[in-house]
């Protein structure tokens, strides 16, 4: 074997149509194009979402709803996972760096602390927001509340 006997794998290379190459080669002309309109001339590209003059979908559909761009998305997290959390590592001190350790959420999210569940240890929980109810319950108990 030499480099004369080279060839590429079989599938692996398309044969292509090689248009505009004169008449004696059968696709010269018009080269696969047809006769006039914008589609034959250089420079043609229709526009996105273009239907051939249909009304376009975007104008068919109605328009519904708002979207807030200056929401903020928190990942909630329940007192009843706090505790469940606290029993199971057996600390008083949970922020951020505990519940991503955790697997609760990821170091990109907000986390809001909400009340559902109960609290039974006295915890310093630290977030970047919490319900009214989540507050008065871990103060109840003794704990405190850092927001971030």
């Amino acid at each position: 074997m030499d480099l004369s006997n080279l060839k590429p794998a079989e599938g692996s290379v398309k044969i292509r149509k090689r248009v505009g190459r004169g008449s004696g080669s059968g696709l010269g002309g018009t080269s696969t194009r047809g006769h006039k309109g914008a589609k034959s001339r250089s420079g043609y590209s229709k526009k996105i979402g273009f239907e051939g003059g249909q009304m376009p979908m975007q104008r068919r559909l109605p328009k519904f709803g708002f979207k807030n761009f200056n929401r903020i998305e928190y990942k909630a997290i329940n007192l009843s996972t706090l505790q469940a959390l606290a029993d199971e590592k057996k600390i008083e001190k949970i922020g951020i760096e505990e519940l991503v350790e955790a697997g609760f959420v990821s170091s990109k999210h907000k986390v809001k602390i909400l009340a559902k569940g109960n609290l039974t240890s006295k915890l310093e929980v630290s977030a970047h927001a919490f319900s009214k109810t989540a507050v008065e319950e871990i103060e109840k108990v003794g704990g405190t509340v850092v927001t971030l």
